[in-house]
């Protein structure tokens, strides 16, 4: 595995950090900016809209960039929104400072998946991404609490500031270990080129099964505090370690998957997507009960956002490995976080805390009806990702159609 691949997750983990502060910092930052609770709650939101409009635009302005080149431009601006958080007079700074960080985080995603195929051979890759996406399941198991220690101690300036200081670190780990690649060929094809993937309908079921993986997951996730504390009946303190042990299973789940997705891709989403139902089913009849409660939860944990590998390998299938395809991609991710918490919350609103867990629940019974045409089509479908425009190898297949691509530059990682 070259260790281009763990600095990437590092960055990663710089971007998830940063997203989940204000979630930890909520009354400090209400005090601070002379804003209400609700309002600190839209940072949120603008943060999640910003990332899943902006960044496909972000990503389209790298395009004539060398992927390295554009990881620390996304990082400068990414640096940038954070000091302009850190040192906000006012409430409306505090939301552009969001609404930048956002769009840089999103496109980094973008590039970093992309790049990531670049940097590992085909064996590997499944792997890769899953240690690409460990930055994402560690940010989101330690980015809030770490967030919130240092905003609790310090200030909720200085949690900025300490996310400021965690980029320059992966800024500075980007430059000493990513290699310099030029671009790729599906970056060279040009801007009607790489859209033209997208008349492909594989691509856009594809895109909507992740949708719906993520939205039945945090249709849960998102109010996991008040059922455990208020239906279950733990003590408010616990919940942060029933959390911890969540994300645990979220990272030890990853790892599972990453090695299956290569060979896998369609029956580790049938599987994953069929136990999430299940899980989030029996965790809304049981949620009055600790002990099955609690294994219904970690459950999830388990089979939820831990799809991603297999997610991200699917959809470069349909489409290509280019960074506009992996960033759109991270959009659609973004839309089941927003359609997950946001139909979660309408949903307690109508019908109780049950409510988000069957939710959950159908949302997952739905992604599995996204993945019908895939397993009609099985043998093509479940082959091993082979030719994007870097692995110098035979080339694959596109829906749209069969097309011999060329072989691109092989890059320096291990191939």
């Amino acid at each position: 595995m070259p260790r281009a691949v763990y600095v990437l997750a590092l960055g990663i983990f710089a971007m998830v950090t940063s997203e989940f502060a204000v979630a930890g910092l909520m009354p400090r930052l209400a005090a601070g900016l002379d804003a209400t609770i609700p309002q600190i709650g839209y940072l949120i939101t603008a943060f999640a809209v910003a990332m899943a409009v902006g960044g496909p635009f972000m990503t389209v302005a790298l395009m004539r960039l060398p992927p390295r080149t554009a990881l620390m431009t996304l990082f400068a601006v990414f640096l940038v929104g954070n000091v302009l958080a850190a040192v906000a007079p006012t409430y409306a700074v505090m939301l552009v400072a969001r609404v930048i960080t956002g769009v840089a985080s999103q496109a980094f995603f973008g590039v970093a998946v992309s790049l990531t195929v670049r940097l590992t051979p085909p064996e590997v890759r499944g792997r890769a991404i899953a240690v690409v996406m460990n930055g994402l399941m560690v940010g989101t198991l330690l980015g809030l609490p770490l967030s919130t220690f240092v905003g609790d101690r310090l200030g909720w300036r200085a949690a900025f500031w300490a996310v400021s200081a965690l980029t320059l670190v992966a800024a500075l780990a980007t430059t000493a270990g990513v290699p310099r690649l030029e671009r790729s060929q599906d970056d060279r094809a040009g801007l009607r080129r790489q859209l033209g993937v997208f008349r492909n309908p594989r691509l856009w079921l594809a895109l909507s099964t992740s949708t719906l993986i993520i939205g039945a997951t945090f249709s849960a996730f998102s109010y996991l505090n008040p059922i455990l504390t208020r239906l279950t009946g733990f003590a408010a303190g616990t919940v942060p370690l029933l959390l911890v042990a969540y994300g645990a299973a979220a990272v030890a789940g990853n790892i599972v998957v990453g090695r299956l997705a290569d060979r896998h891709t369609i029956g580790v989403q049938v599987y994953g997507l069929a136990l999430n139902a299940v899980f989030l089913a029996g965790f809304a009849l049981l949620a009055h009960v600790s002990v099955p409660a609690l294994l219904f939860m970690l459950g999830v944990g388990l089979v939820g956002v831990t799809m991603n590998p297999a997610m991200v390998t699917r959809v470069q299938r349909a489409g290509n490995a280019g960074p506009l395809v992996n960033t759109v991609h991270s959009s659609f991710i973004t839309l089941g976080v927003i359609v997950g918490s946001s139909a979660g919350g309408l949903a307690i609103d109508a019908a109780g805390l049950r409510a988000p867990l069957w939710l959950g629940a159908a949302l997952a019974v739905l992604g599995l009806l996204t993945l019908v045409p895939e397993l009609v089509h099985r043998p093509a479908a479940g082959r091993p990702m082979r030719g994007t425009a870097d692995t110098g190898r035979a080339t694959g297949r596109m829906a749209a159609g069969s097309e011999r691509r060329p072989a691109g530059d092989a890059g320096p990682g291990g191939r």
